[in-house]
């Protein structure tokens, strides 16, 4: 028994890709929303989702949702529901929490305008797991400085038999020893919320995370998000017909980034997009390929990439320190862009598709 229904007897396999960037890729929420709900009456068909730091969780909550919903255990409103749940959990919502957040995005905000020394401490040293504990267990809600909690109240994952082909779930994160990409695969059972904190974990502010033998950082060093993985050692027909990508890092900007966060924000983004660029050419280069009758195999699929992205008027407001911003009604907002911008794209493919 499933919970989803096609309005096309063969719809397209759509892959999600979801970069990282903190509480920005609350706009990723938003754009989930909204693709999840159209799924239901549309001509596709989310075949799978991968993502990076933040654009993994947001991943794993719709992975999780859709899961549920094909197993006739949710309604459909249901996996939509619970992006808005995890975000509204994350946000600073207790007075305390809100003067938490003000003080360290202004904190952050006068370093970066050099008006205070920025001190740095590694998370190893016996002062910062001090604070971390202190932290965690005097806070009115545990959750908000505590994300493994977090991140089981939402994704009960001993609920969920891996491994899972459709949809699939890839988690993007770097091994600090062997220096090798990582994409923790739902196909080879490996999505653990251990791999979902591998994925979100800045070496500045949080120990590594240990699987196994290794030990793992924030995949916004590797892929952001993986992409390659969704093809290799796939059967064609598995193969998704797009892929589209929610873009969190800028790829053009206007002007000259004059001021420290302004660079260290476009740094910040030019790193996270080169994986995706180098990725996203090669598919570009065999799509070429096929079209000039210069590749042909069994094994290839033409596959159609598209892009959903921030309104220029929201991008335009954000920078290196809104990543930390936790303010409710900021991670609302972008999470109200995001369905917007998804669901503007939805009608401009559907229109072409249309005039096809």
């Amino acid at each position: 028994m499933t919970g989803t229904t096609h309005s096309a007897p063969h719809p397209r396999r759509v892959a999600v890709a979801c970069q990282g960037g903190g509480s920005h890729t609350a706009f990723t929420a938003g754009v989930l929303k909204s693709l999840l709900r159209a799924e239901e009456r549309a001509d596709y068909k989310i075949c799978a989702l991968s993502g990076t730091s933040g654009g993994a969780i947001c991943a794993a909550l719709a992975w999780y949702g859709l899961l549920k919903v094909e197993h006739g255990e949710w309604h459909r409103e249901q996996a939509v529901r619970i992006l808005d749940d995890f975000w509204r959990d994350n946000a600073a919502q207790l007075p305390w929490e809100r003067f938490w957040n003000d003080w360290s995005v202004g904190l952050i905000r006068l370093h970066m305008q050099g008006r205070l020394p920025e001190l740095k401490a590694s998370p190893y040293a016996p002062q910062a797991a001090v604070t971390s504990a202190l932290l965690t267990q005097l806070a009115p809600r545990r959750e908000f400085f505590d994300l493994r909690a977090l991140l089981e109240k939402y994704l009960r994952l001993d609920e969920v038999a891996q491994p899972v082909m459709d949809p699939r779930l890839l988690i993007g994160a770097v091994g600090v020893l062997s220096g090798k990409f990582k994409a923790f695969d739902s196909l080879a059972a490996e999505i653990s919320i251990d791999a979902v904190l591998a994925s979100t974990t800045l070496p500045s502010l949080f120990q590594a995370i240990r699987i196994g033998d290794e030990i793992y950082w924030d995949g916004l060093f590797s892929q952001n998000p993986p992409v390659r993985e969704l093809l290799l050692g796939l059967e064609v027909q598995q193969k998704p017909d797009e892929i589209w990508v929610v873009r969190i890092n800028a790829q053009q900007l206007a002007t000259e980034p004059t001021s420290v966060e302004e660079i260290e924000d476009r740094r910040n983004a030019l790193a996270g997009n080169l994986s995706l660029n180098h990725e996203l050419d090669v598919i570009n280069k065999v799509n070429l390929w096929m079209d000039e009758g210069k590749f042909k195999s069994p094994h290839a699929k033409r596959i159609q990439i598209h892009w959903i992205e921030m309104s220029p008027k929201l991008s335009a407001r954000l920078g290196y320190v809104t990543k930390l911003n936790r303010d409710p009604e900021f991670l609302a907002g972008l999470i109200a862009d995001g369905e917007a911008q998804a669901e503007a794209f939805l009608a401009r493919r559907a229109s072409a598709v249309a005039s096809v």
